[in-house]
């Protein structure tokens, strides 16, 4: 077909067409009136809630208005413009205002004062219990029956002497459990079922071990770790079978000092003495005894966070005393010949004056 010269395309959005413009009378024209919409990787109309990821079928998307063409190019949205003298201004930065510590912190030597704590009930039962056992097995010095070998994965329980002349099969090594598995170190037989990892029978054969080996009197090692909230810090030591009546918690306001006795293993204990990073109000603080833990709650002096629990405290540094040094004089220098006797084999000569 001739193309006819009298045509002119339609700038509305969304039509495209060619038109007459003698013949533009009826509202023939179906077009988008808004803006093209790109979000999220989804293309729409800002007219109309039609949408689309492709951008064919967005470009497919039929008219939502129906008016006369226009031959006028619709304005272009404005742009706004680049301000030459931006690098020229002056830059006023805003920042929230930064608020110190309110309180004075004490010294670190301040008297510290000790809290009452709360002990739980099942805390006095299992001490009461391990007291009582503790003191039947003093005082019989025996063994009693029905108690079980303490070697990892034997289950033999003691009936009497005779159970000394069976052979012990067990584990050396100690429980591993390691995402999901459980095993044994010391021979690596895997599994994820927990019965079955207590029925593994041992690879190690000796003597049975009816009574625990105590530790030696010194110090014992706790798991401990803290959180926070607005209001409160909260310390928890993770230990068991401690003893509540001679353990402490005392503290002040920069400071806690929290000492656990454990009395089975002959007096053991495990110390935390920290500074703390802020200071706290020691007449609303509070400390809890319980079966698993120790849990200490400290009410904090100001409002506001803390970046860490404690400032890092280095040892005291023994003063070494610096080695002597001796000085090796020259014989001849040191040494007055006038006044030397000489001794011989014969007697003794006095050659001085």
């Amino acid at each position: 077909m001739p193309e006819n010269k009298d045509l002119v395309l339609c700038y509305n959005r969304g039509c495209g067409k060619l038109f007459n413009p003698n013949d533009n009378d009826k509202d023939e024209c179906c077009h988008h009136p808004g803006s093209p919409v790109f979000h999220d990787a989804y293309k729409g109309w800002s007219c109309c809630n039609k949408k689309s990821v492709d951008f064919t079928e967005f470009l497919n998307i039929k008219g939502c208005t129906q008016s006369k063409h226009s031959n006028v190019k619709p304005p272009e949205p404005e742009k706004k413009a680049l301000d030459k003298e931006l690098d020229k201004k002056e830059v006023i930065e805003v920042r929230a205002p930064i608020v110190g510590p309110q309180l004075v912190r004490p010294p670190f030597d301040t008297p510290l004062v000790t809290l009452e704590a709360r002990i739980a009930d099942s805390l006095k039962d299992i001490v009461n219990k391990s007291a009582q056992q503790t003191a039947k097995s003093s005082e019989s010095g025996a063994i009693e029956i029905g108690t079980t070998c303490k070697n990892g994965g034997c289950n033999v329980s003691y009936e009497g002497p005779q159970s000394n002349n069976s052979m012990c099969t067990y584990h050396p090594g100690c429980p591993v459990f390691h995402e999901g598995l459980k095993f044994w170190s010391c021979c690596q037989k895997r599994t994820t079922d927990f019965n079955t990892f207590l029925s593994q029978p041992g690879c190690t054969t000796g003597n049975h071990k009816w009574l625990k080996e105590s530790a030696p009197s010194g110090t014992v090692k706790c798991r401990w770790d803290w959180h926070q909230t607005p209001d409160y810090v909260i310390i928890s030591v993770y230990a068991k079978k401690y003893n509540p009546t001679a353990s402490f918690v005392k503290i002040n306001p920069i400071r806690l000092n929290t000492k656990l006795i454990f009395t089975e293993e002959d007096n053991a204990a495990f110390e935390l003495d920290l500074e703390l990073r802020g200071v706290i109000d020691v007449s609303k603080s509070s400390a809890s005894m319980l079966s698993t833990k120790v849990e200490i709650k400290l009410k904090k002096g100001e409002p506001g966070a803390w970046s860490k629990l404690d400032f890092p405290r280095e040892a005291p540094k023994k003063e070494v005393a610096p080695p002597t040094q001796v000085v090796e004089a020259d014989l001849d220098d040191a040494v007055d010949l006038s006044d030397v006797e000489a001794i011989h084999s014969i007697g003794k000569v006095n050659v001085s004056d």
